[in-house]
């Protein structure tokens, strides 16, 4: 499959959130990254459920758009189904954020949504191996989680690598996405090394150029 462009909604406008969103979708994105933040697993403070039936709505209106909901949040059995209910169609949760994994993620499938387990940048990629079986996505973090507009770390690109491998060795379809600090000259790389979803924020609700415009560059480039 070719990688797919998952705009973050943390780098959008608010105030414009529902337009923006739609903005996404119009220019051809699948896949829509809400970032979930507690204060507490990390600093800053985001999104809960609330904010789901309407970009629900949106994506039910496209029929092709995938709500990508990261929860990087303490504790995050108590929010899934919360957001299980509000619409969610792939829900991820940290391997550093919860004592009992696979639970959470057998949690997750059994509310009927695709699990997700993601990673900060220094985690052992051999704590991902246990739960692989009952993972349908592995969000890789490129950058340390809870602000937007970070740099990518680049030893992210061999992660990615030695995942890919560990799935294709373990004959597993799990999807692998990368979060933090994807940007157009970066992108050709990162898809390469295997990444399937790549979540990018302020590369395309930022600068000069349209929403749309910055998700044609993209595309463009993983097409190329």
């Amino acid at each position: 499959m070719t990688a797919k462009i998952a705009p973050s909604i943390l780098s959008a406008d608010f105030g414009q959130l529902a337009d923006q969103v739609q903005q996404c979708v119009d220019a051809g994105a699948e896949y829509i990254h809400i970032d979930v933040m507690d204060g507490h697993f990390v600093p800053n403070l985001t999104f809960g459920p609330i904010v789901m039936p309407a970009l629900r709505k949106i994506a039910d209106a496209a029929e092709n758009v995938t709500l990508d909901v990261h929860l990087m949040t303490e504790n995050p059995e108590q929010l899934v189904p919360m957001f299980a209910a509000a619409g969610a169609d792939i829900i991820s949760v940290h391997v550093e954020a919860t004592k009992h994994l696979h639970r959470a993620l057998q949690q997750i499938r059994e509310l009927g949504v695709k699990a997700g387990v993601a990673m900060n940048p220094a985690t052992p990629m051999m704590a991902l191996v246990p739960v692989l079986t009952i993972t349908d996505y592995v969000l890789l973090m490129s950058v340390n989680p809870g602000f937007g507009g970070q740099a990518y770390i680049p030893e992210t690109t061999g992660r990615i690598r030695a995942l890919r491998q560990i799935l294709q060795s373990s004959n597993l379809k799990a999807l692998i996405g990368v979060d933090g600090g994807v940007k157009h000259h970066n992108i050709a790389e990162i898809a390469a090394a295997g990444a399937d979803v790549l979540v990018a924020g302020s590369a395309v609700f930022g600068g000069d150029n349209s929403i749309a415009e910055n998700i044609e560059k993209f595309n463009t480039i993983l097409a190329g």
